[in-house]
């Protein structure tokens, strides 16, 4: 039996038929309650401190869109049977136990030294890590063996973070290595479906096609990946700074190759090469606020790879991966450009913000809510598709 046969073999609910759909659906909506929860408590004071919000961003958040993602792409990445039906809905309720326990540990005082909540969240990505690298491996994907890498070093940095909040503080080197194993996997992941998207698509329309592979972009992944480590260990050091402002140029070249200009036609494929330049921005800014202390603050690199880069990708990844795997039409409608319009907009405001001082909050205010209505517009366009079966086997 093959992917396709299994998923249609699949007679449970709809939501438990693929890996996306209740990672996609949840994570879009936990996001959108996340954000103003987290702004409410930073400007009226609450017990949801700054840690929480970038935990349930980074390793919430994120995590489950990584794993709904990967979910799905690693079976047809291996050529072995998905995980569906009942292994998927424990998979998902760890995911949901975790957003359970770490918002009970913030809100509960007597819960913060607890060490179950801390155990519940940090078993979901090692239980995903495990799944990946037993289907790498199995399937003999040596190509992929990269990717499960970085979900295990993924599920070791929520448990780092963990480890340094404890300690007392902010997890910095955890949220560093967190976000640098994101930031890579969109050079990776991001790498591979945009050029192969755009491809496919001019090839219906006799446009230009987008360079092919070849070394200069295995070149980039590797300056990519030694810029990142040099930010994780030395964020301020002006060699980090050198090889983070090395990886943005390249990135961005990288990019330019890929022909996103003639692909505005269709906002399916150009968000992705929008999705892509905030990763090239966001490791430029990065490197700037390190090359040339005091000209950029650290934390504009680091939201635009965040807000800009995660968030802008990871919904363009959403959108087109589930309008594929429920059997739509891979063409946008209105209300996808409405999701694009709204996460760039919650990124380009954060990130000025930032550089802004005197509008720091008001920016913030409006990035937030932003961000809330690209999720929430998300979940409500896309619940009938993920909550209900194929138009084609109902």
């Amino acid at each position: 039996m093959n992917t396709a046969a299994a998923i249609r073999a699949h007679r449970g609910p709809a939501i438990f038929s693929v890996g996306l759909r209740p990672f996609f659906l949840f994570s879009a909506l936990w996001s959108a309650i996340a954000a103003p929860l987290w702004l409410y408590a930073f400007l009226r004071g609450g017990p949801v401190g700054l840690s929480w919000h970038v935990h349930e961003m980074l390793f919430g958040y994120t995590g489950g869109i990584v794993v709904g993602f990967l979910l799905t792409a690693v079976p047809n990445w291996t050529g072995r049977l998905p995980v569906v039906g009942t292994p998927l809905a424990l998979l998902f309720g760890l995911w949901l136990a975790g957003r359970g326990a770490m918002l009970a540990m913030t809100l509960d005082a007597n819960l913060a030294a607890a060490v179950w909540p801390l155990m519940i969240d940090g078993l979901f990505l090692f239980a995903m890590a495990f799944v990946v690298w037993r289907e790498v491996l199995t399937g003999r994907n040596w190509r992929n063996v990269p990717v499960a890498v970085m979900v295990t070093l993924f599920a070791f940095a929520n448990a780092g973070f963990h480890l340094e909040s404890g300690a007392g503080g902010v997890a910095t080197l955890s949220t560093r290595l967190g976000l640098a194993v994101v930031a890579l996997l969109i050079a990776v992941i991001g790498g591979r479906v945009t050029p192969s998207f755009t491809r496919n698509w001019q090839i219906k329309r006799g446009g230009p096609l987008p360079a092919v592979v070849d070394r200069f972009d295995a070149v980039t992944l590797v300056v990519t990946a030694v810029g990142l480590v040099a930010w994780c260990i030395a964020p301020s050091h002006p060699l980090a700074g050198a090889l983070m402002l090395s990886a943005g140029g390249l990135n961005l070249f990288r990019l330019i190759r890929w022909r996103g200009d003639a692909t505005l036609a269709e906002p399916l494929v150009w968000i992705l090469h929008l999705g892509y330049l905030w990763l090239a921005v966001g490791l430029l800014l990065t490197g700037l606020s390190a090359a040339a202390p005091g000209l950029v603050p650290p934390s504009v690199g680091v939201h635009a790879l965040t807000a800009g880069a995660i968030g802008v990708m990871t919904l363009a990844i959403m959108t087109r991966a589930s309008r594929g795997h429920t059997g739509r039409p891979l063409n946008a409608g209105k209300i996808e450009v409405l999701i694009y319009v709204l996460i760039n907009l919650a990124a380009l405001t954060r990130v000025v913000g930032g550089l802004i001082p005197d509008i720091y909050q008001p920016l913030l205010i409006a990035s937030a809510a932003l961000w809330s209505a690209a999720f929430l517009t998300f979940a409500i366009g896309y619940a009938p598709m993920l909550l209900l079966p194929r138009p084609d086997r109902r």
